[in-house]
């Protein structure tokens, strides 16, 4: 017996043409719901639960219901992360104490490491966005995967210019080819390659990014654990993990306003990011309704 997304269908949507899940208030279809033929597996085991699932995860493919939330939710993120990093950077400068090897040059690490834990996890959200679009057909996965982008990059070069900044003082040089570091220096230009293709998809009159694109973010994942293994794999300038399950072995005086900045940091990401998917959802509007006016 074969059942179909039309007989499985959640509360509050009906089947348009080709099996489309329509939200009946809105009348917006569900890019990306399916028709899905189930053929011997036992209907209420495999179909009413696929539909389930099907319909949680494009639950918010509605542009409309994503704007709704994403709109407050920028500010609830920007404002409280600016103020985080604005605390947390002043009291790693002015109150808490030099290092007792490095001196004062320690300080940059407020800004080195949530810029390099920003820039692998940019990257790790853009694989996650990749996955949805490759696998489920998310449309809001697509437009994510281009917003994290540029954000990405910027936290990732931060990253570089900071760690090189403080590595002349500290290492004599400005630069060394050890694992951390070229790892890194792979995940910028990754960031640019991903920003390359997005744009190019984009020309094409994609409101995302097209699939080339996701399985180059994909791919390119398999850089961040090579980055966060780096220093334990191969010899290197930088130092082991500092902050592991059994602990950390940074000073609690240098801990407490690096947590302060590496959260203020990562909620101001996430409210760029929210801000570029606004973004881009308003550009496609304008530029469907150019094309409707075109036509005539």
């Amino acid at each position: 017996m074969e059942r179909t997304w039309a007989d499985t269908a959640s509360p509050g949507v009906r089947v348009g043409p080709i099996g489309q899940g329509i939200d009946r208030e809105s009348g917006d279809c569900q890019a990306g719901a399916w028709s899905m033929a189930i053929g011997k597996m036992p209907y209420w085991r495999s179909a009413s639960r696929t539909a389930t699932h099907a319909a949680l995860m494009h639950r918010f493919a509605n542009p409309a219901r994503f704007l709704k939330i994403a709109r407050p939710l920028t500010g609830w993120l920007f404002w409280p992360g600016l103020l985080l990093i604005v605390i947390g950077s002043a009291c790693g400068l002015f109150v808490t104490p030099a290092d007792y090897l490095q001196g004062d040059t320690v300080r940059i690490l407020y800004i080195h490491v949530p810029a390099a834990w920003l820039g692998m996890g940019g990257w790790s959200g853009i694989a996650i966005a990749a996955l949805m679009q490759l696998v489920w057909r998310h449309p809001l996965a697509a437009i994510a995967g281009r917003a994290i982008a540029a954000p990405g990059a910027l936290f990732t070069a931060i990253c570089l210019m900071t760690g090189s900044i403080w590595g002349r003082p500290t290492w004599g040089t400005w630069w060394e080819w050890d694992g951390r570091m070229t790892s890194m220096l792979v995940l910028l230009f990754l960031y640019l390659g991903y920003i390359a293709l997005a744009n190019a998809s984009a020309r094409d009159g994609q409101g995302g990014v097209s699939n080339v694109t996701a399985i180059f973010g994909l791919v390119g994942a398999v850089n961040i654990p090579i980055i966060n293994r780096s220093v334990v794999w191969w010899n290197s300038l930088h130092q082991g993990p500092s902050i592991t399950l059994r602990g950390s072995s940074i000073d609690g005086s240098l801990l407490w306003p690096l947590g302060l900045t590496l959260l203020g940091f990562s909620l101001w990401f996430g409210a760029i990011v929210l801000m570029r998917m606004r973004a881009i959802l308003a550009q496609n509007k304008v530029e469907a309704r150019m094309q409707r006016l075109a036509r005539g």
